[in-house]
C-alpha cells in the first residue's frame, strides 16, 4: 500500500485534515499517513528537511503520494526530494489536487490497495464532485470521462433507496467506494435513477460524490465479475445499515429509515441522579399501583391529513428526545449496558416498518393516535408470538414505546413518575415494567416493585435490578392488589405475603434488618480475599460491560474481571467500531480495573443477537447455527480488528482473552492463527502476557477439555449455555424452563470433569449466571473451579460465602451435590450454606 505524506503550513489543519480522511474509510486499511507541516504546533511555515524525513517514514515499495497547501510548500517539498536517496525519490509523487478533497479522495483510493498512479489521479479529481454541484464547467474532466466504461447488459444489478439524511455525501460515499474496492477483479458501477440519470465508476470517490444522490433518490448497482453477486449483497447490507450514518444525526420524522445507533446525549439538561436500592432483594411496604396505559380514545384528531402526520412526527421526536435523556442519567449513574435499552427503543421509533404503517393509515383518514396504537400493538403481537421467551418479551419494548409516543400526542409527555408519591415505602405494582420507568423511579420511596406481567429477562426488570431495587416479576395475583394494601415479597424465594399480620410484617422486617446487616459486614470486608477457612484462595472478579460498572466493581471488592462483554459494549453502534475506538472503550475499563486483570470476551453474536453493523443472515435455530466465533470463519476480519485492539492494551495492561462458543480442538486452532495475524500485524506481536482461553459452554467442549486446552492458558464456563445444551432446554423458553437450571446434577457433572480433565497448568473459571449466586459459587469451588466471575453488587456476598467455609466441607458438599437426582435436590443441599 502506498504511503501519503501531507504537506502544510498548519500543522493544526494537516492533523484535522488526516483526522477526516481517516474517518471516511470503514473497512480495509488505512495508508501509512505522514504529517509534515509547521515549525512547530503554533508557527506557520514549512521544513524541507521535516518533509525528506516524512517521506521517508511514509516511504512503500508501492510508492509515496505527497499533498500539499500551496506557495513555500511546494518549494519545499521539491527541496526535500534531492535530500532523500535517489531510489526512494523515484517512487514519490507531487501532487497538485487540493488538500482536503485530494487527501480524502486519496485515503479511500489508497485503502482499497490502488497503485500510486491511480491514487494521484482519484486525488486530483477530487474537487469535481464540488465542481459539479456548483456548476463551475471550469477544471479538469469529470469523473466520468475517466472511468471504466458501461458493463455488459448482462450484468448483475441491484436497486435500492437511499434514506440517509444528506444523501451519499462525503463519508457514506466513501464507504460505498471502499466497500466496492474490497472485490478483486469486479468492475461496479452506480446510476442514479431519481437524479440526472447518470451513472459512474463505483469505485471512484468523486465520481460516486459527482452523481449527486440525494435523501429519498433510487440508484441502480450494477456488477460483472469475479465477485459480483458478493459485492451486490454487501452494498445493498451497506445501504440498509445507512451506510455507517447514525439516523440521530439529523431531526427524526416518521420515515426516516434507522437501525441501532449510539446513543447521542450531548446537551441534555435535568439530568437525575438515581439513587440505589437497598440490594436486599426483598421489600416491604404499601402498594401503589400505576396504570401505565394511554387510551388512544382520548386524543382529539384534528381532521386533516397533513396535521395528523406532522403531530405523529413531533411525537415521535419528542420521544427520542425524552429517552436519549433518560440514557444519558441511565448511562453516567447506572450502566452502559441498561442504558442501551433506550438506544433500542430509539431505534424502534426510527424503523420504517414500525411508522410507515401508523403514516399509511393515517393517509386512510384514522387520527395518529389511534393510527400509532393500532400499530403498536400488531408490532407487540409478532414478538409475543416468538417462542424464545427473551425475544417473545421484547413485545414490553413495543409496548412501552408505543404508549411513550401516545403520551406525547395525548398528553405531551411523560405521566408523573412514581417518585413524586409520598408517605413513606411504597410497592409499586404495574402490569410491565417500563425501562424509563426503572431508570426514574426513586427508591427513596419505592422499596420494591411487583409486575403483573412479564418475566425475568424484560428490560426494565434488568435494569432495576442493576440498580438494586427489589423486582419479583410475573406476580399473577398482584392484579388483584389494592392501593394502600401492605405487601412484602422475597425474590430469593419468590414468596408474597399480601396484608401481613403483625407478627408476620415483625418476622418479615428482621429478615429484611438480618439482610443489611449482613450486607453491611460483606461490603466492609469486600477487599479481603475469597479465601476459604483452611487457606484456599478463590479469586473473585466481576462481569462488566463499561468503565463505570468496572469502577463499581473495584469498589465492591472485584479482583478484576472475567468477562467483557463486547457485543454489549458495542451493541447500538451503527458503525464498525475501529481499532482505535475499540482500544479506547477497552482501554477505560482497563484503567477503571486499576491495575486488575481484564478478560476480554470475542464478540459473541448469533442471528439472535446481531450486532447492527455485522449482518448475519436469519436462522431457522440461532442457538444451534452461526454464533460465536463461527460467525467469522468467513470473514474474519472484524474479529481480527478486534484481537489487534485486545493485543494493543495487552502490551500496557494486565489482559485476558477469550473465545466463545467453541466445539472443536481445529476451532482453537483457528482461533489461535487468527490471534497470530492481529499480532503480526500490529507490528509489537502478541504480547508474551496476554493470557488465551475459550468458553466451556456446550458438551463437546467440555467432554474433551484436556484436548481442547493444550494450548490455552485458561478456559472460562458459561453455566447458562452450558445447561442449555445439555438440558436440551433453550434458555428463556418458558415451556422447558423447569429443565433450565444450572444445578443439574448433569450439569455439575460436566463441569467436575473440566476441573479435573484441563491439561496441567490450566485454571477454569466460571463467568456465567451461576457464580452470581453465593451458594452456587461456593458448590463450582468445591467441584474444582479456580476463579469465579459475578455481577459486581454479588462479589462481596460470593467471598464472604466463601470465607466462611474450608474447602473439604465445600468438596463434601459438591460429592453429594453429584449423587443428587435433580436439581432441586442439590438446591436443598446448599440451603443449609449460610
Amino acid at each position: 500500500m502506498i504511503g501519503i505524506v501531507v504537506v502544510s503550513h498548519s500543522r493544526a489543519l494537516a492533523q484535522a485534515a488526516v483526522g477526516l480522511a481517516t474517518e471516511m474509510v470503514q473497512h480495509g486499511d488505512l495508508p501509512h499517513m505522514v504529517v509534515a507541516a509547521g515549525l512547530d504546533e503554533t508557527t506557520f511555515g514549512t521544513d524541507a528537511t521535516a518533509i525528506a524525513e516524512a517521506i521517508g517514514e511514509a516511504d512503500s515499495e508501492d510508492g509515496v503520494l505527497v499533498l500539499l497547501d500551496l506557495g513555500s510548500a511546494i518549494l519545499s517539498a521539491e527541496m526535500a526530494l534531492e535530500f532523500i536517496d535517489p531510489d526512494v525519490a523515484q517512487r514519490v509523487e507531487l501532487s497538485s489536487a487540493a488538500m482536503i478533497e485530494g487527501l480524502v479522495a486519496a485515503v479511500v483510493t489508497a485503502s482499497s490497495g490502488a497503485g500510486l498512479s491511480l491514487v494521484k489521479a482519484e486525488a486530483e479529481r477530487g474537487l469535481q464532485a464540488k465542481r459539479e454541484h456548483l456548476g463551475d464547467a471550469s477544471g479538469p474532466p469529470s469523473a466520468d470521462s475517466a472511468d471504466q466504461g458501461s458493463l455488459a447488459r448482462d450484468a448483475l444489478t441491484r436497486q435500492v433507496p437511499i434514506d440517509i439524511p444528506h444523501g451519499l455525501h462525503a463519508r457514506p460515499a466513501a464507504r460505498f467506494v471502499a466497500c466496492v474496492n474490497r472485490f478483486a477483479r469486479t468492475q461496479v458501477r452506480l446510476r442514479n435513477l431519481d437524479g440526472a440519470d447518470r451513472e459512474a465508476d463505483a469505485s471512484s470517490l468523486s465520481a460516486v460524490a459527482s452523481l449527486g444522490v440525494r435523501q429519498g433518490d433510487r440508484v441502480e448497482i450494477a456488477a460483472e465479475g469475479d465477485h459480483a453477486e458478493e459485492v451486490l449483497e454487501a452494498l445493498v447490507a451497506l445501504a440498509a445499515a445507512n451506510f455507517g450514518d447514525s439516523a440521530t444525526d439529523a431531526t427524526p420524522t416518521p420515515t426516516t429509515a434507522g437501525h441501532a445507533s449510539p446513543i447521542r446525549v450531548e446537551g441534555a439538561q435535568d439530568r437525575r441522579v438515581p439513587a440505589m436500592g437497598s440490594g436486599l432483594e426483598a421489600a416491604l411496604g404499601v402498594v401503589l399501583r400505576v396504570d401505565e396505559a394511554v387510551d388512544a380514545a382520548d386524543y382529539e384528531g384534528s381532521g386533516d391529513l397533513s396535521t395528523e402526520k406532522d403531530r405523529l412526527g413531533g411525537a415521535i421526536a419528542a420521544a427520542i428526545t425524552e429517552l436519549e435523556e433518560i440514557a444519558s442519567t441511565t448511562k453516567d449513574h447506572v450502566g452502559s449496558a441498561e442504558a442501551e435499552v433506550f438506544g433500542a427503543h430509539v431505534a424502534l421509533l426510527q424503523d420504517p416498518a414500525v411508522t410507515d404503517p401508523a403514516l399509511k393509515e393515517i393517509a386512510e383518514g384514522v387520527p395518529a393516535a389511534l393510527a400509532w396504537q393500532r400499530v403498536g400493538e400488531a408490532v407487540a403481537a409478532d414478538f409475543a408470538r416468538l417462542s424464545d421467551e427473551y425475544q417473545s418479551e421484547r413485545a414490553q419494548d413495543v409496548r412501552s414505546v408505543t404508549d411513550r409516543v401516545l403520551r406525547q400526542l395525548i398528553h405531551g409527555g411523560q405521566a408523573d413518575p412514581p417518585e413524586e408519591v409520598e408517605g413513606g415505602q411504597r410497592i409499586l405494582v404495574v402490569h410491565e415494567l417500563d425501562p424509563g420507568t426503572a431508570a426514574r423511579v426513586d427508591p427513596g420511596h419505592i422499596a420494591g416493585i411487583v409486575t403483573i406481567g412479564g418475566g425475568s429477562t424484560g428490560h426494565g426488570v434488568l435494569i432495576a435490578a442493576a440498580r438494586g431495587i427489589p423486582v419479583l416479576p410475573g406476580v399473577r395475583q398482584a392484579d388483584q392488589f389494592s392501593d394502600g394494601t401492605v405487601v412484602a415479597f422475597d425474590v430469593r424465594d419468590r414468596s408474597v405475603i399480601v396484608d401481613p399480620s403483625d407478627q408476620e410484617r415483625a418476622r418479615f422486617q428482621r429478615l429484611l434488618d438480618d439482610r443489611a446487616t449482613q450486607q453491611d459486614l460483606d461490603r466492609a470486608a469486600a477487599t479481603m480475599p475469597g479465601q476459604t477457612k483452611d487457606g484456599l484462595v478463590v479469586t473473585v472478579k466481576a462481569n462488566v460491560t463499561s468503565q463505570s460498572e468496572a469502577a463499581e466493581a473495584v469498589q465492591l471488592g472485584a479482583e478484576g474481571s472475567g468477562l467483557v462483554r463486547t457485543e454489549v459494549m458495542f451493541d447500538g453502534w451503527s458503525t464498525v467500531p475501529t481499532v482505535d475506538e475499540q482500544v479506547t472503550e477497552f482501554t477505560a475499563v482497563a484503567e477503571a480495573l486499576d491495575g486488575r486483570v481484564m478478560t476480554i470476551r470475542t464478540w459473541d453474536i448469533g442471528a439472535d443477537k446481531p450486532l447492527g453493523f455485522w449482518a448475519q443472515d436469519p436462522e431457522q435455530n440461532p442457538f444451534l447455527g452461526v454464533r460465536g466465533l463461527r460467525s467469522f470463519t468467513q470473514d474474519p476480519k472484524l474479529l481480527r480488528d478486534q484481537l489487534e485492539a485486545v493485543c494493543r492494551v495487552a502490551h500496557e495492561y494486565p489482559v485476558r482473552v477469550m473465545f466463545p462458543m467453541v466445539a472443536t480442538v481445529q476451532e482453537v486452532q483457528w482461533a489461535l492463527e487468527q490471534l497470530a495475524h492481529a499480532g503480526k500485524r500490529l507490528g509489537a506481536g502478541v504480547p508474551a502476557s496476554l493470557e488465551v482461553g475459550i468458553m466451556i459452554e456446550v458438551p463437546a467442549a467440555a467432554l474433551r477439555a484436556e484436548a481442547m486446552s493444550v494450548l490455552l492458558d485458561f478456559v472460562s464456563i458459561g453455566t447458562n449455555d452450558l445447561t442449555q445444551y445439555t438440558m436440551a432446554a433453550e434458555r428463556g423458553n418458558t415451556g422447558v424452563e423447569h429443565l433450565f437450571d444450572p444445578l443439574d446434577p448433569s450439569v455439575l457433572a460436566l463441569i467436575a470433569q473440566v476441573c479435573r480433565d484441563v491439561a496441567e497448568g490450566v485454571s477454569v473459571s466460571v463467568c456465567g449466571g451461576a457464580a452470581s449466586d453465593p451458594a452456587a459459587a461456593a458448590l463450582l469451588v468445591g467441584l474444582g473451579v479456580d476463579d469465579l466471575s459475578a455481577t459486581p453488587v454479588a462479589v462481596p456476598r460470593v467471598k464472604a460465602l466463601l470465607r466462611r467455609h474450608t474447602l473439604e466441607q465445600l468438596q463434601d458438599l459438591a460429592r453429594r451435590a453429584l449423587r443428587c437426582d435433580s436439581a432441586a435436590e442439590v438446591r436443598g443441599l446448599l440451603a443449609g450454606l449460610d
